[in-house]
């Protein structure tokens, strides 16, 4: 089993109503769970202050522009290595189908494209932070 196909049972996984699925194959082992990663989101989302979700529902009611959404449950980086620049940020203008983050879902790095030209009014999520299906990660007006 190779990388793409992987990555495609997941996309599909994430996309579906199945909360488990376990996979094996000539000593190839593959075990997803929405319920563990789930929990994992309701922690961090239990831990912002009030203030803080406040803060996030503003800046998303006022800004208008193409919404760069998680395809996937994982965590967010906005690089590919800790020491190395962010592939975006606030104020840089991006062109269509230039990276601007990974998400790591299951030890598999997923390069984020941006939809289109434009630039980046707004980063949502911080660095090495969960993010759910559908999760708006960035605004590129």
């Amino acid at each position: 089993m190779d990388i793409k196909q992987i990555q495609s049972i997941i996309k599909d996984f994430e996309k579906s109503n199945i909360t488990s699925l376990e996979i094996e194959l000539e000593g190839f082992k593959l075990k997803l769970n929405k319920d563990q990663i789930h929990e994992e989101l309701t922690r961090v989302v239990r831990t912002n202050t009030a203030k803080e979700v406040v803060a996030e529902k503003e800046v998303e009611e006022t800004l208008e522009g193409t919404e760069v959404k998680s395809p996937l449950v994982g965590t967010y980086y906005s690089s590919s290595n800790p020491k190395d620049n962010p592939f975006a940020s606030v104020g840089q203008r991006v062109e269509k189908g230039q990276t601007v983050c990974i998400i790591e879902a299951m030890k598999i790095m997923n390069e984020i494209t941006a939809p289109v030209s434009g630039v980046i009014e707004a980063i949502n999520v911080k660095n090495g932070s969960p993010v759910g299906f559908d999760t708006v990660i960035m605004v590129i007006a």
